[in-house]
């Protein structure tokens, strides 16, 4: 086996040792399963944390999965069913709530439209299948970045944080301040950050690990999707969110 290739073995060894059983292990446990010595396993741990396959707690010393196996997961989610699976939920809450209903996944720092279905009313929003919005900036981003660590979400914000209208949030401790907030209740809101006129609430959707594998939202005109009235919709989106991913688990079980 040449070097180059006995190299991609040894990382492929080191991303296999995490598990469900095994989502966090230290540089000395994963040393210890692979076999390597530590000088090694440090080497490939540093490429594959700089590839964002890994990503390190520096309070702690331990490595999980990093935010890039996560995306590379959500291309084989939306070619999996995920779309197909999630449809029918969309639309029983798009029938609720008479709003504009989203779903969708992370791609480095933008969420992009796995699918829309359009609200029935005159006035909606405007959104297509393949769309990207900046994550920051939006309900959905947000609801995936509270569920990440806060390197992943730092190295995101890192590249750039525009401002779209006067209610962007600009300033990183704020966001992480709400950010914080959303964790805690489950669903996340944006007033007006990336569009002029436009609400939206979403919330996570959790695989058994917690990890975020995508987002559902309801998005509408301001005047309508006021925060009292989404701080109302948001316990139902997460109960919705919920399903979806019991739906997937036992789809996946099934497989």
């Amino acid at each position: 086996m040449s070097e180059p290739i006995r190299a991609v073995d040894r990382a492929l060894d080191i991303l296999l040792c995490f598990t469900r059983l095994t989502p966090r292990l230290t540089m000395t446990q994963i040393s210890d399963q692979v076999g390597m010595n530590k000088s090694t396993v440090h080497r490939l741990l540093g490429t594959l944390e700089k590839k964002r396959f890994l990503q390190r707690d520096p309070s702690t010393g331990f490595y999980q999965l990093g935010i890039r196996l996560f995306q590379m997961a959500y291309l084989t989610l939306e070619h999996n069913g995920l779309r197909q699976l999630a449809a029918p939920f969309l639309q029983r809450l798009c029938e609720q709530q008479r709003e504009t209903i989203t779903l969708s996944v992370l791609d480095d720092s933008d969420v992009v439209f796995l699918d829309v279905v359009e609200s029935p009313q005159r006035v909606k929003l405007a959104a297509s299948t393949g769309q990207r919005l900046p994550a920051f900036a939006t309900a959905a981003g947000k609801a995936i970045l509270a569920c990440l660590p806060e390197q992943s979400v730092k190295r995101i914000l890192e590249r750039g944080m525009q401002q779209f209208t006067s209610r962007t949030i600009l300033a990183p401790e704020i966001l992480f301040e709400n950010l914080a907030q959303y964790r805690k209740q489950g669903f996340a809101l944006s007033e007006q950050e990336y569009e002029e006129e436009i609400n939206a609430v979403a919330a996570p959707i959790l695989d058994a690990n917690g990890q975020p594998i995508a987002a559902i939202t309801v998005a509408g005109p301001a005047y309508r999707l006021l925060r009292e009235r989404m701080n109302e919709i948001g316990p139902i989106i997460v109960a919705t969110a919920q399903e979806i991913a019991q739906a997937f688990e036992m789809e996946l079980v099934a497989k």
